[in-house]
């Protein structure tokens, strides 16, 4: 079972405010080009559609593709979100957020990970192509 909670969050100049109202607590790993480019790997969480931010006017956001946009602070460019644009959901950085329920248990686009770092902790671990297989049969 997926345990959620309510969490606030804030961007690295704090200037960004971030409430959540259902985010997982499992955290997932992306190794796709874009992520990696953007920073990561992207360690993640599913925050769901109920977001708010603060100082929106302070928030850019990067059409990444076609399913998706990624956003940041404008103030100190710390990145805030990933989010599919069909369903709105958000994806987030998991250090935007204090504490320390989260668990590592997931990684995507594992065959794009370069070989250079891993992590230790054991993770279902998906493909690109078993990625978009299974988010097309939820759609």
């Amino acid at each position: 079972m997926t345990e959620k909670t309510q969490k606030q969050g804030n961007c690295l100049c704090n200037n960004i405010q971030i409430s959540v109202n259902e985010m997982d607590t499992k955290v997932g790993a992306c190794h796709c080009g874009s992520c990696r480019k953007w920073g990561g790997p992207l360690l993640a969480i599913d925050c769901g559609t109920d977001v708010s931010f603060t100082n929106e006017q302070n928030i850019s956001v990067y059409d990444s593709s076609d399913w998706a946009q990624r956003g940041f602070c404008k103030k100190c460019g710390s990145h805030l979100f990933y989010q599919l644009k069909q369903s709105k959901q958000y994806i987030m950085p998991v250090g935007l957020f204090e504490g320390d329920e989260f668990v590592l248990d997931h990684q995507i686009f594992i065959d794009e990970k370069p070989s250079f770092y891993c992590f230790a902790n054991k993770t279902k671990n998906m493909t690109g192509a078993e990625v978009f297989a299974e988010f097309a049969e939820e759609s």
